[in-house]
């Protein structure tokens, strides 16, 4: 029902900024809520933030909040995470992920394949 493709992620020293965007496919993508998880090595995947269907509200772990940004454009089918203020604990596999119903932590619907962000020190 949903393809979602990540893109943007690269190298960046800490301190500084990337937005990622996750472009997805599908005919009720407005009707999903969508947000980001990552993987960092070693580690199990995490909750980062998530944004409803309505794009009105919106929910950040707290070792994001106040750094990062999600955002969605429906006319465009995408959900961008402004990142600013990176740290080295910040790299990981970025994850966009579509729910129907679920939001937060527990979303799992479906999922696009990853993009690499790495924070060097």
């Amino acid at each position: 029902q949903v393809q979602l493709v990540e893109s943007g992620g690269g190298l960046v020293q800490a301190g500084g900024s990337l937005r990622l965007s996750c472009a997805a496919s599908g005919r009720t993508f407005s009707g999903y809520n969508m947000g980001w998880f990552r993987q960092a090595p070693g580690k199990e995947r995490e909750f980062v933030a998530v944004i409803r269907w309505s794009g009105g509200s919106t929910y950040y772990a707290d070792s994001v909040k106040g750094r990062f940004t999600i955002s969605r454009d429906n006319a465009k089918n995408t959900v961008y995470l402004q990142m600013n203020s990176l740290k080295p604990e910040d790299t990981a596999v970025y994850y966009c992920v579509a729910d129907r119903n679920s939001y937060g932590s527990r979303m799992g619907n479906y999922w696009g394949q990853g993009t690499q962000v790495t924070v060097s020190s």
